[in-house]
């Protein structure tokens, strides 16, 4: 019998090594170039796929790229770049006609036909809801509640203020410009907002996106800027400043650091996650048919009612949330690159940014933070933690409450980041569906 050999496997070395430890997405440079060659070699012989495969293909590999770069531009990092980028830059390539017809056509199939961006909603919706710990939701939303609940009120006060002064209708400022910028994020906000948008006026979902993605983009820019303004009032004025501390009691940092662990993936759970998701994006089209509530929004109720409630068992939560995760960290970029391709139009977007516009989104926004750093002082909270966790309100989802805590160097409020933005988000679309359908 033949002797094993005692030679171990050569390791890459040199150039090739330095190119593997280079990445685009999860993908290292060369493998990502290699499955981009033979996609875009199948779209222009016209043997791409148009169907989820040919159309998950195109979206991933730009939505990797894009948010690769987002990420790594000086400045416009700091500001949500890999969301800018993977929306502007295909709602550009659509408009300027510069996109391939295959590939458009495939990417239409999946986010149309097949309704990823559906899945990827309620894969968010369940995972992000049901996987934060019970202790966490219930004590971190009672310290927010105020300061959220009279934040909201006065940024929709200013919002609709300054729009009047600009001659927009006060409806229109509500519905279309403060409630995307606090409705937390475009996965877990705009997109179940224009679902019920559209079920309730009547008009297609693409129309919609595009008049409420503006808002969110805008109001996340001016919420990182006001962080970082937070971070230097409290580095001047220590009296106003917890460091990282929300209650100046300090009782808060027990709770900071009751936070989900690193439990270990588990694929089994991952598969009853997946299908808890989609089970609660069911019960929400079932219940709308005796509420007349749109699904999406029902969805949301439902899962944060299970949540308070405990009614689902823990490692059923941690499936759902650990296929949150994997949605989260591997479809985001590609989805956006779906909306910037179908439902953002490049001329509508480019027209939207106005003196006004932006000026209605500032006043919000200032008035969000402001209010959250004037209440949070009243009710023995440190002023520029409260503002910052406030300001999470407006941000664009978990990348735009990891832009904002960043900003401000205050990565700890993390959990009380995501009560705003979650929970926050949620009740405020919730409410915002409910009153457009009144008033329709």
């Amino acid at each position: 019998m033949e002797a094993a050999s005692t030679h171990a496997p050569v390791a890459p070395t040199g150039k090739w090594q330095a190119l593997m430890r280079h990445r685009i997405g999860p993908l290292p440079v060369p493998v990502y170039a290699v499955i981009a060659t033979v996609t875009v070699a199948a779209a222009a012989a016209g043997k791409l796929p148009n169907d989820v495969i040919g159309g998950l293909a195109v979206l991933m590999l730009a939505g990797f790229l894009l948010g690769e770069i987002g990420n790594r531009i000086p400045v416009l990092r700091q500001i949500g770049g890999a969301a800018i980028l993977c929306l502007f830059v295909p709602s550009a390539l659509i408009g300027y006609k510069l996109l391939d017809p295959g590939m458009h056509k495939a990417i239409t199939t999946t986010m149309k036909t097949a309704n990823l961006q559906y899945l990827y909603i309620a894969g968010l919706v369940a995972g992000s809801i049901l996987g934060m710990r019970h202790r966490v939701l219930v004590q971190g939303f009672m310290r927010m509640f105020v300061p959220l609940l009279a934040g909201t009120f006065a940024a929709i006060v200013a919002g609709v203020s300054v729009g009047l002064l600009f001659g927009y209708d006060p409806l229109h400022t509500f519905f279309y410009i403060v409630v995307p910028i606090v409705g937390g994020g475009i996965g877990e906000g705009i997109l179940p907002l224009s679902i019920g948008y559209s079920e309730i006026l009547g008009q297609p979902q693409a129309d919609l996106v595009g008049m409420l993605v503006p808002a969110a983009l805008v109001g996340n820019v001016v919420a990182i800027v006001a962080s970082g303004v937070l971070r230097w009032i409290g580095d001047r004025r220590p009296a106003l400043n917890g460091n990282g501390l929300l209650v100046k009691s300090g009782d808060d940092a027990e709770l900071l650091n009751d936070t989900r662990g690193s439990e270990p993936l588990d694929l089994g759970l991952m598969g009853a996650g997946l299908l808890i998701a989609c089970a609660f994006f069911i019960l929400g089209a079932l219940l709308s048919t005796f509420t007349g509530i749109p699904g999406p929004i029902l969805m949301i109720v439902s899962a944060a009612l299970l949540k308070v409630f405990k009614v689902v068992p823990p490692q059923m939560e941690l499936g759902a949330y650990q296929m949150y995760q994997f949605f989260s960290k591997n479809l985001t970029f590609a989805i956006l690159v779906g909306l910037g391709t179908l439902f953002v139009s490049w001329k509508d977007l480019a027209h939207a940014f106005t003196p006004g516009y932006v000026a209605i989104c500032a006043a919000s926004v200032g008035a969000l933070v402001a209010t959250g750093f004037f209440v949070g002082k009243w009710l023995n909270m440190y002023p520029v933690e409260a503002g910052i966790v406030t300001a999470c309100h407006s941000g664009l989802g978990g990348t735009g409450d990891v832009a904002i805590l960043s900003a401000s160097n205050r990565m700890g409020l993390m959990p009380f980041a995501q009560i705003s933005t979650r929970i926050g988000g949620a009740a405020m679309i919730v409410c915002a569906t409910l009153l457009l359908k009144a008033l329709h």
